[in-house]
């Protein structure tokens, strides 16, 4: 071979790295809000997802798509989707680990942290899974309004054994969906006209079209339709209880900018057998619970991203040199990997305190996640895609690459979690709402940013600055959603300097003051040279 053609001075790839282990932050956060006890457990996952087989799955599920077979040689419709095997082996691990409902199937303290981080780890290396594994999660708690279909699906819910195929109706697992928006409606489901009608041995005949399905070679999905009173929630299986296919129509699947991995599509409902979950006309009510749950882990699903993108950043430039020295020690790339990291910590410490708070029942426990939840998805889920963008930019031409590097990959997934479960202004219209509807979720909020002033006067600042707003929207509520935007923004920084004030060390903090609240809207890696970058950099 010719001389001109060998390799140096590039980076080995980043694999058989124990993605537990050498995460510091989601380590910490663990245990500070919980979930210590599941350190065997979430180092063994670790290990796995950073094996070199495992990230070579993640490739192949994303390089080789979902198709889907709408008919059978025959001529019989079976609307099936069909997966590359590496995306079965991949969602197999995540469920076989509890990534699913293991907060559920094993309440104890630190349930919904030690499930939040496992959840991260499988995402972050390969996140289009993680939708049918989000959504199997948070429809726990709605299928509990039914105590009879409660008994009929939970089992199956909490297995940990994946059974990608349908079935006759005799399966002992399950994979949830859900199908609520339509064309016409997108986010206001009250716009939808798929109907429900009741027949007489209680079940339901549903009529329809939805434009976004997530996940439809799940078992069974989450389903909202008018009935007389209004819009109303179901539970529509795939596999009808005579083991016949139930009619569920799949038109076509999304051809989507990023979560290559993962089938999305638009069904068609042509008198398709439901069973209705709560009342008729309470179908929001119903699914509310659902929604913030898959919130959260869209959180979590961005704040894995960024461990991925500032994890491979780091890497690279650890592994290469340029201009007679190791990237990493040239004090531009320095900057920019330490404020990558402190962007990537702030979202971990978020996410993981959002989580904690669904382990704790109280009331102001309750009321501080109905606001903050919605907050800290909006910011954080915001925040992904440029995070991802100026990591992919450390790695020049590679990262721009799909081939072998991971974060031109991420760098299209980051922007669903944004779009996922409430686009930017549903969410902040929804902060206003639960402001107006729960003035308790707005003193719990406030309690958290209380319980962190008087250690930086540019925080305390800050927070008098945030609740000045919180004071303009409730003084008067119709000019509110003008400020809709700012205020949740500046309410999530609040919060996520609330959070690391208090829990993360000194060094992540004073970035975090520096670079988010005195200089909000700076660009990464013009961090003051006087803090500890290289102390950040090390937690990469």
């Amino acid at each position: 071979m010719s001389t001109t053609h060998q390799v140096f001075n590039q980076a080995p790839a980043r694999v058989d790295v124990n993605e537990y282990t050498s995460h510091t932050a989601l380590v910490d956060a663990v245990n500070a809000f919980g979930g210590g006890w599941a350190t065997d457990r979430l180092t063994e996952a670790g290990a796995l997802v950073g094996r070199a087989d495992f990230q070579h799955d993640a490739e192949l599920a994303n390089t080789n798509p979902p198709k889907l077979q709408t008919h059978d040689r025959w001529g019989n419709r079976i609307d099936d989707i069909e997966f590359h095997p590496a995306y079965h082996r991949i969602i197999g691990d995540a469920i076989a680990h509890g990534a699913h409902t293991s907060c559920w199937s094993d309440p104890r303290d630190g349930a919904h942290v030690a499930r939040a981080a496992m959840f991260m780890q499988f995402g972050q290396i390969e996140p289009g899974h993680a939708c049918p594994v989000s959504m199997t999660h948070a429809v726990v708690p709605s299928l509990r309004v039914d105590q009879t279909l409660a008994d009929q699906w939970l089992p199956r819910v909490f297995s940990t054994d994946y059974q990608h195929d349908l079935g006759a109706g005799d399966k002992t697992s399950a994979i949830f969906g859900m199908a609520m928006t339509e064309k016409q409606g997108g986010s206001d489901v009250r716009a939808n006209t798929t109907r429900a009608v009741e027949q007489s041995d209680g079940t339901y005949l549903i009529t329809g079209h939805k434009w976004f399905c997530s996940a439809p070679q799940s078992d069974a999905f989450l389903v909202l339709a008018q009935t007389e009173p209004g819009v109303t929630c179901f539970v529509v299986p795939r596999v009808l209880p005579d083991g016949t296919r139930n009619v569920f129509n799949v038109q076509r699947l999304k051809d989507k900018l990023g979560n290559k991995s993962n089938a999305s599509s638009e069904v068609e409902f042509d008198r398709t057998v439901g069973w209705r979950l709560g009342d008729e006309g309470h179908g929001v009510r119903t699914i509310i619970e659902m929604v913030n749950q898959t919130r959260l882990d869209c959180m979590l699903g961005s704040a894995a991203g960024m461990r991925q993108s500032v994890a491979e950043a780091a890497w690279h430039a650890r592994n290469r040199s340029a201009f007679g020295a190791t990237l990493v020690d040239q004090p531009a790339m320095t900057s920019v990997i330490a404020d990558l990291q402190v962007e990537a910590e702030a979202a971990t410490w978020t996410a993981l305190r959002l989580a904690a708070a669904y382990d704790d029942d109280a009331d102001e426990s309750a009321a501080f996640r109905r606001l903050a939840t919605a907050v800290g998805k909006y910011w954080v889920c915001k925040r992904g895609p440029n995070h991802a963008y100026e990591a992919l930019e450390c790695l020049g031409g590679n990262g721009y690459c799909e081939n072998g590097f991971p974060l031109a990959r991420r760098y299209r997934e980051q922007p669903v979690m944004a779009v996922w479960e409430g686009s930017g202004n549903v969410i902040a219209l929804d902060v206003l709402r639960a402001m107006m509807r729960d003035p308790m979720s707005v003193e719990a909020v406030d309690n958290e940013f209380e319980r962190s002033l008087g250690v930086y006067r540019e925080y305390d600042l800050h927070v008098e600055k945030t609740r000045k707003l919180i004071a303009q929207a409730a003084g008067d509520p119709t000019a509110a959603p003008a400020i809709a935007r700012r205020l949740t923004e500046s309410m999530a920084i609040a919060l996520q300097g609330a959070i690391l004030i208090r829990q993360a060390p000194e060094s992540i903090t004073d970035a975090f003051v520096a670079g988010r609240i005195i200089d909000p809207g700076h660009m990464y890696g013009v961090l003051d040279a006087s803090l500890d970058l290289s102390g950040i950099v090390a937690r990469a």
